[in-house]
């Protein structure tokens, strides 16, 4: 009777415990809700205010100094606009398409004088274009031996394959350099005319 009378006082001590160390861990985690939240850290209305007192000086102080900027600066010169454009590379090579009126006499009946011209350049871009390379090796035969000649097959990077080096480099540099996925190429070879398969390509 004894030992059951220790281990029920020891229970309810232990339970009581348990019950003092949850309810000072809730305690706790509130104190730290409460000091660490993110309320903790917005500004009070003091605050506000003197923030808008610095940026009210801040923009009196600009506005002074556009002032005598603006009264130093000559009334009658304004600043050069900056073209927004750059200038495309002189390197490109140029198409002129030319754009003229479909008749050059006047209304009145007079011809019409050339006295200038507007040029606007227009930026474009071609994508890839197919070409086939024909190889045509001839024969010759001796007439009177029967003797066959013809110049060897080139060599190729695959044989008995149809890429020629051109089209292997242009798959390599655009899988490895510019990281463009062999489906992707498969989708851009369709649309410029000729669909080769991912499995081809692989």
């Amino acid at each position: 009777m004894e030992l059951l009378d220790r281990v029920e006082s020891k229970d309810r001590v232990l339970a009581h415990r348990d019950a003092v160390i949850e309810k000072l861990t809730h305690e706790i985690a509130i104190l730290k809700r409460h000091k660490f939240a993110r309320r903790s850290e917005q500004l009070d209305g003091h605050q506000g205010l003197l923030l808008e007192e610095l940026i009210d000086s801040d923009i009196a102080a600009i506005e002074a100094e556009l002032a005598e900027l603006a009264e130093t600066l000559p009334s009658d010169t304004k600043p050069k606009q900056q073209p927004k454009r750059a200038p495309l590379p002189s390197e490109l090579p140029r198409t002129p398409i030319h754009h003229e009126p479909e008749t050059t006499q006047c209304r009145c009946g007079c011809q019409l004088k050339r006295i200038g011209e507007d040029v606007s350049e227009k930026l474009d871009y071609v994508p890839g274009v197919f070409t086939v390379e024909r190889h045509i090796r001839g024969k010759w035969a001796c007439n009177q031996c029967g003797t066959l000649t013809q110049a060897p097959v080139p060599a190729q990077v695959i044989d008995k394959g149809i890429p020629t080096s051109g089209l292997l480099a242009q798959v390599l540099v655009a899988k490895y350099a510019d990281h463009l996925p062999l489906y992707r190429q498969e989708r851009i070879f369709g649309r410029a005319g000729l669909t080769i398969a991912r499995s081809t390509l692989a």
